[in-house]
């Protein structure tokens, strides 16, 4: 089943009719059309910002203009930090931050970003179709937040200018750009870094001006804002999960009528089941990049390497279940197989 908030299922049950908006909506002036500002902040050619074009044009098509959805990308209207502000003022309608970003107003989400969680998109997935992502998609509500649907991207690798990320003693004083979340600052901390939470944008030209050292992200980020130009060194460690939470304010959405809501929501779920296939098309081809480019030196952690890195950050899980309990962490796939052999 599509992994979008379980919400949008009571809705693409019902037929959409598609046709029943103002015929002559070009004659429409701005104040008569439904316009929808949905800011992201990673480029155009991403697995998000491609999404979040196609969203635009189904939508577009599927009530002949009379529903815009302006998308600005890169930061172009807000910053990391400033989307949330903007969504629940009503400056823009929709955002897609990474899950680590929604943590500062749900806490719980920080699930997603626990060190070695998940092996691959699908457990990611249908982890937010387990009674524990039930209760965090409900949290989000809460809030003043309407989750539309769950978008990946894909596994975050490592890099940094000084050496390769092999053992423990490697990350010793790096400064690490880190998202905002408590998780992934503690990770780095275990592991004897330096975390440094800044604005995505911020990125390439911190590591331009050697303000930072090294930084985490997928395959697809790295190569679209020219990490990779920036650092000497990747490992390839797939340690952390980064996909993203596509939101809408929760008081425009409910003044939608019904048959807005379900073209959205339609338009939504597919564009949705499209991005999966796209965003491991993405990471799968900047990958091939990064290993023929020459630009950067490469290290795969090997399955002994791994197991010391988990090790290490063991205790996350421990510190994360003291503050929210085991319901979150019980869900997660390592820990479901090993109560089924109980």
């Amino acid at each position: 089943m599509l992994t979008t908030c379980p919400i949008i299922i009571l809705f693409v049950s019902v037929s959409c009719q598609y046709g029943t908006y103002p015929q002559d909506h070009e004659q429409l002036s701005a104040d008569e059309r439904i316009v929808i500002r949905f800011s992201h902040v990673v480029g155009e050619d991403t697995p998000k910002g491609q999404a979040s074009r196609k969203f635009a044009e189904l939508v577009e098509s599927r009530t002949d203009g009379y529903v815009e959805v302006q998308v600005f990308p890169n930061s172009f209207l807000y910053r990391d930090g400033e989307e949330f502000d903007a969504l629940l003022k009503g400056d823009v309608q929709m955002i897609a931050p990474s899950t680590s970003k929604v943590t500062k107003l749900v806490p719980e989400w920080q699930v997603i970003d626990l060190p070695f969680a998940f092996n691959s998109d699908q457990e990611v997935n249908e982890y937010l179709e387990s009674p524990a992502g039930q209760v965090l998609w409900d949290k989000l509500k809460r809030e003043g937040l309407y989750p539309l649907a769950f978008w990946n991207n894909g596994f975050k690798q490592m890099t940094n200018n000084r050496n390769p990320l092999i053992d423990l003693a490697d990350f010793k004083n790096l400064r690490f750009r880190v998202m905002s979340s408590e998780v992934l600052e503690e990770q780095f901390s275990l592991l004897g870094a330096q975390a440094h939470v800044d604005a995505f944008d911020q990125v390439y030209p911190l590591l331009e001006k050697g303000e930072i050292d090294a930084q985490e992200n997928t395959f697809s980020n790295i190569v679209n804002k020219n990490i990779h130009t920036q650092q000497e060194y990747m490992t390839i460690s797939n340690h952390g999960y980064l996909g993203y939470l596509v939101l809408m304010n929760e008081k425009f959405w409910q003044n939608l009528s019904d048959e807005i809501q379900i073209v959205l929501l339609e338009s939504m779920q597919e564009v949705t089941e499209w991005e999966r296939g796209i965003a491991e098309e993405i990471n799968r081809e900047n990958r091939q990049t990064l290993e023929q480019c020459d630009c950067v030196n490469l290290h795969e952690l090997t399955h002994e390497e791994r197991v010391v890195w988990e090790r290490a950050l063991e205790p996350l899980y421990d510190s994360f279940t003291e503050q929210f309990g085991d319901k979150y962490i019980h869900y997660i796939p390592k820990f479901k197989k090993e109560r089924s052999y109980n």
